[in-house]
């Protein structure tokens, strides 16, 4: 698939419900789909909507090794609520390991690029891994979720992993995904209703106060402009 036609596919499809969207890039890319999932309130809609399409889809889970233990329940409700079998990637060993015994556990505390250099390891080389078989991906981004997001199209190419990326609830409120998430009992963290918007990396996420921008729990000590992994990198 082309650019120009991930254009049209956008205009025909920017008034589609999530649901007609994920129907389309099931059936147009079949065994080379694959869904990201964080086990996040967003991706649980996701991974809903598309079993309820194709039991098989694939869905993939990038274990980083230092997710909380809410984050491992829920996966495993996922798991035997719509049969989900879970891809799971995880981090190499050995650059774990080195990075550990060279900087410490806390790195990333200290600064940006030391931040990116764990989130490298433990996200961005296991998320490559995931993707070299796909031609698609699919997210749960929304546009409010932060400002870095607030262009994001509901179907777009990913120049950084050479794919094509579709974001189902791009235009979806916080409201609109808690209520389907109501509407269907889909299973979720509960760490959300504990303040936390986003979750990542135990070490990494934290609730929000009242008021906060959504972001605000994952990397509290970053500004909102650099909130980013590198997994959505342009």
């Amino acid at each position: 698939m082309n650019k120009e036609q991930i254009k049209q596919i956008k205009n025909e499809y920017k008034d589609k419900s999530p649901q007609e969207i994920l129907k389309f890039a099931i059936s147009e890319f079949g065994d080379h789909l694959k869904i990201a999932s964080s086990l996040g309130v967003e991706d649980q809609v996701i991974t809903q909507m598309a079993t309820q399409i194709n039991a098989s889809v694939k869905v993939f889970v990038l274990d980083t090794g230092r997710l909380h233990q809410e984050t491992y329940d829920v996966l495993d409700q996922t798991r035997q609520a719509y049969s989900v079998n879970y891809e799971v990637y995880f981090p190499k060993a050995e650059s774990v390991e080195s990075l550990l015994q060279e900087k410490g556990p806390n790195s990333f505390y200290q600064s940006i690029e030391n931040r990116k250099e764990c989130c490298g390891i433990r996200k961005i080389e296991p998320l490559k891994r995931a993707l070299s078989t796909a031609k698609a991906w699919v997210t749960g981004l929304r546009q409010s979720q932060s400002v870095t997001r607030a262009a994001l199209p509901i179907i777009e190419w990913d120049e950084a992993h050479g794919l094509v990326k579709v974001n189902p609830l791009a235009t979806w409120s916080e409201e609109d995904v808690w209520a389907y998430v109501k509407e269907h009992n889909v299973p979720t963290n509960r760490l959300h209703k504990q303040g936390f918007p986003s979750i990542g990396c135990s070490p990494c996420t934290r609730a929000i106060k009242e008021g906060e921008d959504v972001r605000a729990g994952r990397w509290w000590w970053e500004s909102l402009d650099q909130k980013e992994c590198g997994l959505h990198s342009k």
